[in-house]
C-alpha cells in the first residue's frame, strides 16, 4: 500500500504536496519523495524512512514549481531505499505508483533488450521506462502513457508528469 498525489495549479507545487502526503503517511513509511516541474525540468527530491526525512532534505535542498507528484511508500517490490523511493524518473518522464504491476519482469526484459538501463528493484520504473521508450518512438506523452497502461497487467494507480 502507498500513498501518492499530484498537484498543478498556479500556487507553489511542494508545500501542497507535502500536505497530501501527510494525510497519506499511513499508507507507507519506507520512503517518500516529490518531483517538481520548474523551469529546468524536473527536480526530484526522496528519501528513505518517514516523511520527516523528506520534510528534512526539502528544507535542506528546497525546490519549486507549480505542477508536482508526490509518494509515499510501503515496499512491495524492491527493498526500502533511497534508490527505491519514488518518484522514478526517466528523461523528463517521472511516475509515482501504488499497486502492484503483475507483469513488471517481462516488460523489464524487454526494456533491457531495448536498451533501458534500471537504477531500482521496483516495479514502478517499469512504467516510466516504458512511457519514454514509447515516446522515443515519437508519442506525445498523453498517447505514450495510454499505451504504457495498455501494457500493464494488475491492480493500481499511476500519476506521471513530464517536464
Amino acid at each position: 500500500m502507498c500513498g501518492i498525489v499530484g498537484y498543478i495549479g498556479g500556487r507553489e507545487a511542494g508545500h501542497i504536496l507535502m500536505e497530501g502526503l501527510k494525510r497519506l503517511e499511513y499508507r507507507g513509511y519506507d520512503s517518500a519523495g516529490v518531483a517538481l516541474i520548474n523551469g529546468a525540468g524536473l527536480d526530484i527530491r526522496r528519501c528513505k524512512g518517514k516523511l520527516y526525512a523528506l520534510e528534512c532534505e526539502l528544507a535542506e535542498r528546497p525546490t519549486t514549481g507549480t505542477v508536482g507528484i508526490g509518494h509515499t511508500r510501503w515496499a512491495t517490490h524492491g527493498r526500502p531505499s533511497e534508490q527505491n523511493a519514488h518518484p522514478h524518473r526517466v528523461g523528463n518522464v517521472a511516475v509515482v505508483h501504488n499497486g502492484i504491476i503483475e507483469n513488471y519482469a517481462v516488460l523489464k526484459k524487454e526494456l533491457i533488450a531495448a536498451g533501458s538501463t534500471f537504477a531500482s528493484e521496483t516495479d514502478t520504473e517499469v512504467i516510466a521506462h516504458l512511457i519514454d521508450h514509447h515516446m522515443k518512438a515519437g508519442r506525445d506523452f498523453e498517447t505514450a502513457l495510454r499505451e504504457t497502461m495498455a501494457r500493464l497487467k494488475g491492480t493500481y494507480a499511476i500519476v506521471a508528469v513530464c517536464a
